[in-house]
């Protein structure tokens, strides 16, 4: 059964949103953001680029297939808290080993149900992106008020390094044809396991890694992950990813990954209104010509006119069709490419699963032509 203690979501501009505490009592602070994916709701819960966000999920009904642990993206729930309509603790996959409710006490994921999502999206789709709190201990939007005020902004905040691997670690077949560095700024499993399908061995190091070290290991080519916060706060990784492109060695980025190299090539950066999170993104690619619907999480983008200045060493591969953001990139002179979207899916469509074959192409030409 929902807990019946009240809760209350309270947002920086004073908004409030009253409803039932769901998963652990408590009280959380984070950024307001939502997703408009209809399943995949653990996926998403696992995924390290949402540290640090109040997560509010438009589907109405979460919980309603429970929760297994294999479809974990990290060892750990990374959003701050849970916003929803239903929490649907009874659950009908025979597959399933917890409910939503047993699954959010297990990971201390404090969360609201019982809230009007649609007027909730609403108000963040206007006012855009903004620090929240949840709580199931106090309804004294007075107290609430003072502890929110003092939570940092996401804009200008460093968080790679948090979620990132405290230590480097190999994944896939050592026997395989080919090495690939994974900078860990927030990886998703289902992006590692993309590249051991493809016969690529890796070695995941943590995101402040030095080039040298990671050189060390001699690889074939370097992996970008995805991750949370501000990519302009991470000149750690800039700078690096400045040296790999020296290396002429062939260079995938995702997300956060997009992002850096971006940022690598002189390419600015910004916070977007309220940023693209959802299975359902359409994004058109400019190569083929062809759509593709697209899993999508992201706050920040990159200026797409200083992208389109470059067109004499950048090409733009992909479009949002939704607001033309910048979505993939390729250097016309180096075994360099990106996307702000997520081919791994994981939850979402697989439309976007020919990129990694298109990374892999890179090794096998980078290492011929040497």
């Amino acid at each position: 059964m929902n807990n019946e203690n009240p809760a209350i979501l309270l947002l920086e501009d004073g908004v409030s949103f009253k409803g039932k505490a769901a998963g652990k009592i408590g009280t959380t602070i984070g950024e307001i953001c939502f997703n408009t994916g209809m399943t995949g709701y653990q996926e998403v819960f696992t995924d390290p680029s949402y540290y640090g966000q109040i997560l509010v999920m438009t589907s109405v009904h979460i919980g309603n297939y429970g929760t297994l642990e294999d479809e974990q993206e990290s060892g750990d729930v990374q959003i701050a808290g849970l916003v929803c309509r239903n929490f649907t603790v009874p659950y009908s996959r025979k597959q399933a080993d917890d409910s939503i409710q047993g699954y959010a006490e297990k990971y201390d994921l404090v969360a609201i149900s019982d809230v009007d999502t649609r007027a909730l999206v609403t108000h963040v789709r206007n006012k855009g992106a903004m620090n929240a709190i949840i709580s199931s201990e106090t309804m004294d939007e007075k107290e609430l008020m003072k502890k929110l005020k003092a939570a940092p902004s996401m804009k200008g905040l460093e968080l790679a390094s948090t979620v990132s691997t405290k230590s480097p670690y190999e994944y896939g077949n050592p026997e395989a044809s080919y090495k690939v560095a994974v900078m860990d700024y927030g990886t998703k499993k289902n992006i590692l396991r993309n590249f051991d399908n493809r016969d690529i061995f890796m070695k995941v190091f943590p995101a402040k890694t030095s080039f040298e070290e990671i050189e060390e290991w001699g690889p074939d080519g370097y992996f970008l992950s995805n991750g949370p916060g501000d990519p302009a706060s991470m000149s750690y990784a800039v700078e690096n990813v400045k040296k790999m492109l020296a290396s002429g060695k062939p260079i995938f980025g995702i997300c956060l990954g997009h992002q850096l190299l971006s940022l690598a090539l002189g390419i600015e950066t910004y916070k977007m209104h309220h940023g693209h999170r959802g299975a359902n993104h359409p994004v058109k690619n400019l190569q083929t010509g062809f759509c593709q619907i697209t899993s999508q999480n992201h706050g920040f983008g990159v200026v797409a006119e200083q992208v389109y200045e470059r067109e004499s060493d950048i090409l733009v591969t992909h479009v949002n069709l939704n607001d033309d953001t910048v979505e993939g990139i390729r250097l016309k002179e180096k075994p360099v490419l990106s996307v702000q979207f997520h081919p791994e899916a994981s939850p979402g469509p697989h439309d976007s699963e020919y990129l990694f074959d298109e990374f892999k192409e890179l090794l096998v030409k980078s290492r011929n032509h040497d």
